[in-house]
């Protein structure tokens, strides 16, 4: 459902992205891993759109990213990790927005808010602005925002930043759940998070894929003293260069 060859972004000397390929089956849920400055969010905006590639291309359910952009934009749904949401609109008046620009007909409208208010736990904020909500309900909008009309593919960048240990572990069981009937693409810096809800990974550094296996055979290659390395150990391997 995700598909990524020979990717690659420059910005003059600077390499962002430097030859990375990978795929994301159907009904898969990818953890996308690496420090700061790796590159995930560049390749990221490039995935969703945003920020065109100086080399290779890119496919999302079956669509060239920048041949047929309005076809893939309507198969995905993408949680940036700062949601651009409007702070003058109530909960139900932007969702009702986004829907309408997903093109959800407006006689299901109400049901389909309705649907992602219950699944991300926002149905108690609908008819409050967005202004003056907590940044983990902020959050879980932008979460709401991206599942309006169901897309099969999902990118999310730090779901669950802001938000508390409860919610935290609702949203992650959440994301879980989606795994199957949704393509996930999951970007976070909190290493259980993918050990929990992952069953792939993809390590990036400078740029280049260092990891692209199932968590179970990355640690299986990764052995030192006779056990296996932990994902966190397996990453500070891995990107200490």
């Amino acid at each position: 459902m995700i598909r990524v060859e020979h990717l690659s972004k420059r910005y003059r000397e600077i390499v962002a992205v430097d030859d990375l390929s990978f795929t994301v089956d159907e009904g898969e849920i990818l953890g996308f891993l690496g420090p700061n400055g790796a590159g995930k969010s560049t390749t990221m905006r490039i995935i969703t759109g945003y920020m065109p590639p100086s080399a290779g291309r890119v496919e999302v359910a079956g669509f060239d990213v920048f041949e047929h952009p309005l076809e893939f934009k309507r198969r995905l749904g993408y949680l940036p990790e700062h949601p651009p949401l409007y702070p003058d609109l109530t909960v139900r008046e932007h969702l009702g927005f986004v829907a309408d620009l997903k093109g959800v007909p407006r006689r299901k409208r109400r049901t389909e808010i309705d649907r992602v208010a219950e699944l991300t736990r926002i149905g108690d904020v609908l008819k409050r602005r967005i202004g003056n909500l907590s940044k983990g309900y902020r959050q879980r909008v932008g979460l709401g925002q991206a599942l309006l009309a169901s897309p099969p593919v999902l990118v999310l960048d730090e779901p669950t930043v802001g938000l508390d240990p409860s919610q935290i572990m609702e949203i992650r069981e959440l994301i879980k759940s989606l795994g199957g009937e949704h393509t996930i693409l999951l970007s976070t810096h909190i290493l259980a998070e993918v050990a929990m809800i992952c069953r792939k990974v993809l390590i990036i550094n400078q740029g280049r894929a260092v990891a692209f296996d199932d968590l179970e055979t990355l640690a299986e290659n990764h052995e030192e003293s006779g056990r296996s390395l932990t994902l966190e150990e397996i990453f500070l391997k891995l990107t200490a260069a």
